[in-house]
């Protein structure tokens, strides 16, 4: 992997990630395809409205179809008709949700199958393993999130327990404790833990770039915490983040959300939001959210936004794909999955040309003013 760093206007980047399956520009949103899949999409349609990169599941791989179906396909990229690079998460937020059903030791974690109940072993030597049959272009560092809420003690163990297993799973990516180490397949991202106390997470950056990783994420965000307890964590955070390498923000997804981040300094996002949400027909506009079941849609003949170019807007009305909904019928998710994720990609395109321009102040005040009654979290004068 290759980043560059393209513009930069104020503390927002515009930044460009080479890969040998193609680049990505950024600040990036990624969207989450679980089980080799991004619901309700098709690879082509993805490409076609500018996705660059994906995100897959390490866990849920694993556990369905297994190594040994994805092995026979040469890898998650055939076997998902994806050649555009990919991102595979390590697995540890998927073992902090299943809270009742695992347990942590310094090995890793032993948890019970969601699918049949059967014994299940994650280390980091396992997850890198893994991730290295998916051969994903970007792997994560096995790691513990850190339940919210966490007193500090707690937050520091769970942090500390997460960069001896950050170097574990390192080792084993790159192949250090082999005498000839052998290529890996892609990059191994650290992950920046410590809730939200900030001196843990600055502990954690320090140890992360000991170690020495080619690009950081900041987990244990999305998970109970207000708002302004997360901005607290980046504000303080971010500003120590080495410029020279990318910043990715994990599971962190509204629309106002991307704004502020990449206005402090991230890179690359994912979050399942847009295609849940279109699932339970709520769309994204520049004004906010809609829910297309409400009555006032029953007979609109507007599209979703008049002036969007998705394919969905183009062709359909808020009345269709509210009847489409309330009968059930399957083409409504997937329209309402076009849209939704065509806004997410517009809004990255925007906020890079933004960048490109040195306008990103504007372009943030003109987002909120769309909004309407939504007020942005910071100074703008921090951006101008």
């Amino acid at each position: 992997m290759q980043f560059n760093l393209l513009n930069q206007d104020g503390a927002a980047r515009r930044a460009r990630l080479t890969f040998k399956r193609g680049s990505v520009e950024t600040p990036a949103f990624m969207p989450v395809g679980t089980y080799g899949t991004v619901k309700a999409m098709t690879p082509e349609q993805l490409e076609g409205m500018g996705v660059e990169i994906l995100l897959g599941n390490t866990f849920h791989l694993y556990l369905r179809p297994g190594l040994e179906v994805i092995e026979a396909h040469r890898g998650l990229h055939d076997f998902m008709h994806w050649q555009k690079p990919i991102l595979t998460d390590s697995g540890g937020f998927q073992v902090w949700s299943l809270a009742e059903m695992r347990k942590i030791t310094e090995e890793g974690a032993h948890f019970r199958s969601p699918i049949d109940g059967a014994a299940v072993f994650l280390s980091p030597e396992e997850s890198m393993r893994i991730q290295r049959v998916l051969g994903s272009d970007v792997a994560m560092s096995f790691d513990e999130c850190t339940p919210y809420p966490a007193t500090e003690a707690i937050a520091r163990t769970s942090m500390e327990l997460s960069m001896r297993w950050a170097q574990r799973g390192f080792n084993a990516y790159y192949g250090a404790d082999l005498l000839v180490p052998h290529d890996p397949p892609g990059t191994l991202f650290g992950i920046v833990q410590g809730g939200v106390h900030a001196g843990l997470r600055l502990a954690s950056l320090q140890a992360l770039e000991e170690i020495g990783f080619a690009g950081l994420a900041i987990g244990g965000l999305a998970v109970g915490e207000s708002t302004p307890e997360r901005d607290a964590v980046l504000d303080a955070l971010i500003p120590h983040m080495p410029t020279l390498k990318p910043r990715y923000l994990m599971g962190v997804g509204r629309p106002e959300d991307l704004v502020e981040a990449v206005a402090r300094g991230i890179d690359m996002f994912d979050c399942v939001m847009p295609t849940r949400h279109a699932r339970n027909a709520h769309l994204f506009t520049r004004t906010g959210s809609l829910n297309i079941r409400n009555a006032v849609h029953q007979k609109d003949t507007r599209p979703i936004e008049v002036d969007c170019a998705c394919y969905t807007c183009q062709n359909y009305s808020r009345s269709y794909l509210r009847h489409l909904d309330k009968c059930s019928e399957i083409l409504g998710a997937h329209l309402n999955t076009v849209h939704n994720l065509y806004f997410y990609q517009r809004l990255m395109a925007e906020m890079r040309a933004a960048i490109e321009q040195g306008s990103f102040a504007a372009y943030r005040r003109g987002f909120y003013a769309q909004l309407q009654s939504k007020v942005p979290r910071v100074s703008l004068k921090a951006l101008v």
